[in-house]
């Protein structure tokens, strides 16, 4: 005679013998609460000086940044608007050269190179080096290629150039890591459609990569936003407006904020107006950026 075990007999007949799982350890506990308060006070003590720092930043600079005068009129008139003027072309001009040429290196160094041959391990070496490179030292190049051996004269565009050395390599570096994450299937499934692979690239690749990649030029447009080095040695000061970079003497925050510095503690509220109203270029070049990243990213089904 045959017996059937119902599913109830089953389940009654583990219950009896216990579960398999057994509860955590309280050693088990303690190092798990443990190591989440270390993580939780490593966060609280990376934000406390960032927010000391921004908190000092709008108390002592939102007073100048307050007066319309300060967006409208040059120093002449006791305004900034010729130093944000400077530091917006010659920030944009070092942007319309260094992105392209970064995303088309790292294009290369991710979808065409094999890592192996002399161009791409020359190419990864020389990033690897200007990654690493000092703001003065790009300064100082630029000013014994372009002055001294050129005899060109000191101007905005020699500003931007400086920049272009010190943002690429950050373009470059973030635009590869990014491709890298973007899965491979992604490019086979549109190979197998017969799609080119430059046309797989520009409507499969990049829009899938391209908010890591936004941000990665945005933190390239931040660190060379601010650069007093290339300012202070390839142009010189002018409390004029000039929006020509390629003519006269152009100012910019950084080096207004250094000028200003040097006047003592009667024009330190102009240093931190001028800090303060960097600080915020970046942060509205960074949502636009996001924004237009948003809206050009691969629609999600």
């Amino acid at each position: 005679m045959t017996t059937t075990l119902e599913p109830s007999d089953l389940g009654g007949s583990l219950n009896r013998k216990g579960s398999s799982f057994k509860p955590l350890s309280g050693r088990r506990k303690a190092v798990d609460s443990i190591a989440r308060g270390s993580v939780v006070a490593a966060v609280i003590i990376a934000i406390i000086p960032l927010l000391w720092l921004l908190t000092t930043l709008v108390l002592h600079g939102l007073n100048p940044i307050l007066d319309p005068g300060w967006w409208t009129g040059s120093e002449r008139y006791g305004g900034a608007a010729n130093a944000i003027v400077g530091t917006l072309v010659q920030t944009l001009l070092a942007t319309i050269i260094s992105v392209p040429l970064g995303i088309f290196v790292a294009i290369y160094l991710v979808e065409y190179s094999d890592g192996k041959s002399f161009l791409s391990r020359t190419t990864t070496f020389m990033v690897d080096i200007l990654s690493g490179v000092p703001s003065i030292v790009a300064a100082l190049f630029v000013y014994a290629v372009w002055r001294t051996t050129l005899g060109l004269p000191r101007m905005g565009f020699l500003v931007a150039i400086a920049l272009v050395l010190l943002m690429m390599p950050l373009v470059v570096r973030s635009t590869e890591e990014m491709l890298k994450i973007v899965p491979q299937d992604l490019r086979e499934a549109s190979y197998a459609l017969g799609v080119p692979k430059w046309k797989t690239i520009a409507r499969i690749v990049l829009p899938t990569a391209l908010s890591g990649i936004v941000t990665g030029v945005m933190l390239a447009i931040a660190r060379v936003m601010g650069e007093s080095a290339p300012v202070l040695i390839l142009v010189g000061s002018t409390k004029a407006m000039n929006w020509n970079p390629f003519a006269g003497n152009q100012e910019s925050l950084p080096l207004m904020m250094v000028q200003q510095y040097g006047q003592g503690p009667s024009a330190f509220d102009k240093v931190w107006g001028a800090a303060l109203t960097l600080v915020l270029l970046v942060a509205v070049v960074y949502v636009g950026a996001k924004v237009v990243s948003k809206v050009f990213a691969p629609k999600k089904s």
